[in-house]
């Protein structure tokens, strides 16, 4: 499926968080939106799933805007991981999963077997089988954002939005949680789009990447050419390095952050005074 995003202009409380965004996403591929904090990578990927409907310009799905089709026709076709999330305190893992299922019950329906079907395979995809039984608070860390992750591959979407899906993970889980999103991608040809911090897993999980800064889309297309020191440098105002790990991928090193111009640096000292 052909999702896009026309024009898009956001403004919050007053303030404009994006402005004439237009990107087409690859179907079938991994698309990585990166850029510095408050850049407005969450709201994209907010309003490419109607999480934000506040927004100008309009989304297509193959061509139809997104807000004629509404939220639930949308949540068969899509899914999304948000940053924020809860369940109740005795929600189990199977429990947990099997709300991903709701967008494809008739309203007086109960479990199918295809529901169940879809649960089984969520589960074993995200290696949770074994814990189906158990509370979501009583996972791990990693544990638990392979639930949640669980859940959305549980609604067998087409378009799967992900917003920093390994954030306060150690290495080990942040690997395992890009592995899983790389494994469904390939067996399913399912569209991953989603926002990530690590500008390495960018580079080596990603077919695409997407970089917004000052309101709209700085550059775009392959990871290994977009994402580069002097990219660090105008984005991000940090020097890097480069050098190529034992597999042969080339992975890119913040060494430390660039300085200030003189100007800024002296409103800045004045600022420190007190004289502004």
């Amino acid at each position: 499926m052909n999702l896009a995003a026309e024009n898009i202009g956001v403004a919050i409380g007053g303030k404009e968080i994006l402005r004439g965004v237009n990107y087409k996403f690859a179907s079938g591929k991994r698309t990585a939106i990166i850029g510095a904090n408050g850049a407005g990578k969450s709201t994209l990927l907010k309003v490419l799933c109607l999480l934000n409907e506040k927004f100008s310009g309009r989304v297509t799905l193959d061509g139809q805007d997104i807000r004629a089709l509404g939220r639930k026709n949308l949540s068969r076709v899509m899914a999304i991981l948000p940053q924020e999330r809860d369940a109740p305190q005795d929600t189990t893992v199977r429990q947990l999963v099997s709300f991903g299922r709701f967008p494809h019950r008739k309203f007086f329906g109960g479990h199918s077997a295809e529901d169940d079907a879809a649960i089984k395979n969520a589960l074993e995809l995200t290696n949770l089988t074994d814990f189906e039984n158990r509370q979501v608070v009583s996972l791990s860390g990693g544990e638990r954002q392979r639930a949640w992750l669980a859940m959305t591959l549980a609604q067998r979407p087409k378009i799967l939005l992900l917003d920093e899906p390994t954030t306060y993970l150690d290495i080990a889980h942040q690997l395992d949680v890009m592995q899983i999103i790389a494994d469904v991608n390939k067996k399913f040809s399912t569209t991953i789009i989603m926002v990530l911090h690590d500008i390495n897993h960018a580079r080596l999980y990603s077919d695409e990447v997407l970089i917004v800064k000052d309101k709209k889309i700085f550059a775009a297309g392959d990871p290994l050419k977009i994402l580069t020191a002097q990219t660090l440098s105008e984005v991000f105002g940090v020097k890097a390095d480069t050098f190529t790990n034992a597999a042969g991928d080339e992975i890119i090193f913040p060494i430390k952050k660039l300085e200030i111009n003189s100007a800024a640096k002296y409103n800045l000292e004045k600022i420190s005074e007190g004289d502004l």
